[in-house]
């Protein structure tokens, strides 16, 4: 059923403020995806922020051209089936998710990335991005990082003294 002049407005505005408030939008093929897979992927990216969106090429160039900062966005890579995953918290969680899904299902396939500073990243740019570790485990990486020092001196004061205990009483046999 064909949208109202309206109901794409509306679509071109909701877009629109998407990709102004997105840390990063990845752009990805899903021509062979099933729709059942398509819920999947939203349920699964739903869960880092990520908001996987299907929606005409012609309204996403619509609304970037609304947008001052995505007006100089290069769309020439913006065509055939595409979908679009937005998160305004994580810059890295969009790639990721798509990612993670395109493991178990193929047909997803990186196009590329817009960028807040109104740059379209390659997909092999996104694909560098999706390796990446998320924020979660980056803290913690850190926080192993600086806790190492602290559990080698108390394995070094916890071997210094088993071997004075071993010391002490081999003295008292």
């Amino acid at each position: 059923m064909a949208l109202t002049k309206q109901q794409k407005d509306d679509v071109v505005a909701k877009v629109a403020e998407m990709l102004s408030s997105s840390k990063m939008t990845v752009v990805a093929k899903y021509q062979g995806t099933t729709v059942k897979a398509i819920q999947q992927l939203r349920r699964d990216a739903r869960d880092s922020g990520t908001k996987v969106q299907v929606v005409k090429n012609r309204l996403v160039i619509k609304a970037l051209q609304q947008n001052d900062t995505l007006k100089g966005v290069d769309t020439s890579a913006i065509n055939g089936m595409l979908l679009y995953a937005f998160n305004s918290e994580d810059e890295v969680a969009p790639a990721k998710a798509l990612a993670d899904f395109a493991k178990a299902n193929p047909t997803i396939e990186f196009v590329g990335a817009i960028t807040p500073e109104g740059v379209f990243a390659s997909a092999d740019e996104v694909k560098a991005l999706a390796a990446l570790p998320g924020k979660n485990e980056l803290i913690a990486q850190v926080i192993a990082t600086l806790n190492s020092p602290v559990n080698d001196v108390m394995s070094g004061l916890s071997g210094n003294l088993h071997g004075l205990l071993d010391g002490v009483e081999a003295k008292a046999a």
